[in-house]
């Protein structure tokens, strides 16, 4: 790499961007349960009106709100309470480094490697989850994930290390620049769909939702009520609104475009990734962990090799010359 890997923050947005974060990625995560919801109630032949759609966030957070919690026979109140916690904060930390426009709110410069270790934060968050619920279809979840997440990280991590390979740096800001005469989508097409699955995996969101599957009860989340589900729910679409908007810096060129200014192209992006998860969401079914892990070892991880060879190679050529 062309860079000294020291985690240093420079060219940060002001400080107050730290306290808008979390209301930007509201506002993301609303509009993504929204549709979510829409497609829900068209699929059952309910209505699907717009106001409806919108108020269905709010209103399933209020019953949630208000629920009472459950709680099992020597359950680890401590540990699941602290998992269910831990979701939430991994997604807005991992989000710290996502560049808005131009700039992150910390622009490291191992901001790839940041950007995965917190995803491994909410790897064992969830674990932590169905462990201390002290229930047997908890633990099932909660091993689901654990399972789920040795498919899905070599991947997932061969195809980030592709984008940086081929911008020389970690830095995500870097990484954008590189893709200002070409988006790198183009380039490593299968880097980009693998991180789309991983991405889909990470959150466990379908058809990676083996880990809180209806054939366990809920799985992870089998024995939470009230406002513990309310925050284990929230992380977990949390996660997957900041990899939907992860996927726009690393391989759609980030705030890059016409016209636009460069923060409505990223508004754009992310829409697009998240409103694509969601739709495929309904596309098709559950898979089953045995053989998405199969296919994770068997298919995934020779190909994002494969990528990231023909991409590495691409780059000493473009150094030699």
């Amino acid at each position: 790499m062309g860079e000294m890997p020291a985690a240093v923050v420079t060219q940060a947005l002001p400080w107050w961007w730290a306290l808008l974060l979390p209301v930007l990625l509201g506002v993301a995560l609303w509009a993504t349960l929204a549709w979510d919801a829409a497609l829900t109630a068209r699929a059952a032949g309910g209505p699907a009106g717009v106001g409806q759609a919108i108020g269905m966030p709010g209103r399933a957070a209020a019953r949630l709100l208000v629920g009472q919690r459950r709680r099992t026979v020597a359950a680890d109140a401590v540990l699941g309470r602290v998992g269910g916690a831990a979701l939430p904060v991994a997604a807005l930390l991992a989000a710290a480094v996502l560049p808005l426009g131009e700039r992150p709110v910390a622009d490291l410069s191992v901001g790839v490697v940041w950007f995965n270790a917190m995803e491994v934060v909410a790897w064992a968050a969830v674990w932590m989850v169905g462990w201390g619920s002290n229930s047997v279809l908890g633990l099932v979840g909660g091993y689901r994930f654990v399972a789920q997440g040795l498919a899905y990280e070599l991947p997932h991590m061969f195809a980030i290390i592709t984008a940086a390979l081929g911008a020389e740096s970690l830095r995500l800001t870097t990484i954008v620049d590189a893709q200002a005469d070409l988006w790198f989508v183009v380039i490593m097409p299968v880097a980009f769909v693998v991180y789309l699955m991983s991405a889909a995996a990470m959150a466990f969101w379908g058809p990676f939702d083996a880990p809180v599957a209806r054939d366990v009860a809920g799985g992870a989340a089998a024995e939470l009520s009230g406002v513990d589900r309310l925050v284990f729910a929230g992380g977990r679409w949390l996660l997957l609104v900041v990899a939907a908007a992860m996927a726009v810096p690393l391989f759609l060129g980030g705030g890059h475009g016409p016209l636009l200014p460069p923060w409505a192209w990223v508004a754009v992006k992310t829409v697009a990734v998240l409103g694509l998860l969601v739709w495929l969401r309904r596309r098709f079914p559950t898979v089953r962990m045995d053989r998405y892990t199969e296919f994770a070892w068997v298919v995934l991880i020779p190909l994002t090799i494969a990528q990231a060879l023909v991409v590495a190679i691409v780059v000493l050529q473009r150094g030699g010359m």
